[in-house]
């Protein structure tokens, strides 16, 4: 099992910047791929951006593409996500997950085994 708990959501303007952070428990963190993903109200969950097990490989969804930025620190056990230049569009709960489904590409939910309970993310206008 994983356990994983995001942090670092909010309010902010438009055009501001929100550092996203997943804190990871239980099983090893670093064997995991790991990705973003988001749900806004109505809507169903998409992709947002996805790291391989070892960071080196990124993905991201067309619609944050240059504004977001995926990392993670395998010897903190966290995944960050980095968004700058934010749109009231970008309002969402965001959630973390874990997994290593290789039937599933990147920007797929079944990729991923774990989820974390997700963190709010408000951009005003």
């Amino acid at each position: 099992q994983v356990q994983l708990v995001e942090s670092g959501g909010g309010g902010v303007q438009a055009g501001g910047s929100l550092r996203l952070s997943c804190a990871a428990s239980g099983r090893t963190f670093s064997i995991y791929d790991m990705g973003w993903f988001r749900q806004a109200p109505g809507k169903e969950r998409e992709f947002v951006a996805a790291i391989n097990w070892i960071g080196g490989s990124t993905y991201y969804a067309d619609s944050v593409k240059g504004r977001f930025t995926i990392s993670r620190d395998n010897a903190k056990n966290t995944l960050y996500l980095q968004m700058n230049s934010l749109k009231p569009e970008d309002t969402a709960v965001y959630y973390c997950a874990a997994g290593r489904d290789y039937q599933y590409s990147y920007d797929s939910s079944g990729r991923y085994n774990y989820w974390g309970q997700g963190t709010q993310v408000t951009v005003s206008s």
